[in-house]
């Protein structure tokens, strides 16, 4: 008897050692550098975002941040790898629109990945516009113009994209049923590559960033002929919206959002402090500035916000894809 009390009199102490190390950690957060996963190549829309932030919340944090790049499969390597990382908030992820349109896209698919499942929504960071591009070639110069072209040109237009499932590719089949264009999609391995060919005319048209377009257009590489914000774009003042050009806004937010994500079951201390830094970061006027000159705009959300966007996203992105019979194939 006597040996079987001091036996649970060392698991309990053990056992309250290692709570009080557990309490003492989450207080401490962080204690050694954050990586910042990113599922995308350097120089993309989502990286310039992480990059823009990383170094703010570090101030905050007092920590380094590292924006860590993982690109492949459509984003899936880096959204795999964060959703199996350990839930102590040092491996995040900072996630885009993307996230809800593969998951809408590849729900029926084999796929076990699940961001509503293996994710804890920490916060919702920025918006950022999306143009639609066409080359110069193309003998049309707005909206109306290009749709009218698509019904009449004896083959098909072809759409280019950075990939199946991408955000340039599932925004332009919004673009196509809300304004009743007709084109065939030509998807890419990438964005950079999917708008090379638009620049160099052997491809029509897409839909990028807005940072990508910007100078593309002002140099008058491109033509920009919409923007799919809510308003005009300060990098492009003089292109209209897709509403102003007569298309309809559509249920699914087409405009690039971007949140910060942690895998699922990081402690409640851990991921309010994470929260409070993005909240701080974005109430700065000079991260606001900065920001703004790529037209990028702060949008925080806290976490269960954060958590009802990406679930409302997967829904109406869903709804979206069925009607209109998209697959991934």
């Amino acid at each position: 008897m006597l040996r079987r009390i001091c036996w649970f009199a060392f698991v309990t102490v053990s056992m309250s050692a290692a709570v009080l190390r557990t309490t003492a950690a989450q207080q401490n957060y962080p204690d050694r550098p954050i990586r910042l996963v990113v599922a995308f190549v350097a120089g993309g829309a989502t990286d310039t975002v992480a990059r823009q932030i990383a170094d703010d919340l570090k101030q905050v944090l007092g920590q380094p941040v590292v924006v860590e790049n993982r690109a492949g499969a459509n984003g899936y390597i880096a959204w795999n790898h964060v959703a199996s990382s350990e839930p102590d908030g040092y491996t995040l992820l900072l996630a885009e629109s993307a996230l809800a349109i593969s998951q809408a896209l590849y729900k029926k698919t084999n796929s076990s990945f699940d961001p509503l499942l293996q994710y804890d929504a920490i916060a919702g960071i920025a918006v950022s516009p999306s143009a639609l591009i066409v080359a110069n070639s193309v003998p049309a110069n707005n909206v109306a113009e290009l749709v009218a072209l698509s019904r009449t040109v004896p083959q098909k237009m072809n759409f280019a994209s950075a990939g199946i499932g991408s955000v340039s590719h599932l925004n332009f089949e919004v673009f196509k049923a809300k304004s009743g264009m007709e084109a065939v999609h030509i998807p890419y391995k990438g964005g950079g590559q999917a708008v090379a060919d638009v620049v160099a005319g052997h491809v029509p048209m897409t839909i990028t960033s807005i940072q990508t377009a910007k100078g593309l257009v002002e140099s008058g590489q491109v033509k920009g002929l919409a923007v799919n914000g809510h308003e005009r774009s300060p990098a492009l003042p003089k292109v209209p919206t897709l509403e102003e050009a007569g298309v309809p806004r559509p249920d699914v937010d087409v405009r690039f959002w971007y949140g910060l994500f942690g895998p699922k079951a990081m402690p409640d201390q851990v991921k309010q402090k994470l929260e409070n830094a993005v909240s701080s970061v974005l109430a700065s006027s000079q991260v606001k500035e900065r920001l703004a000159r790529l037209d990028i705009t702060p949008s925080f959300l806290p976490a269960a916000a954060m958590r009802q966007k990406l679930e409302t996203e997967i829904t109406n992105w869903t709804k979206f894809i069925d009607q209109h019979g998209i697959t991934p194939k």
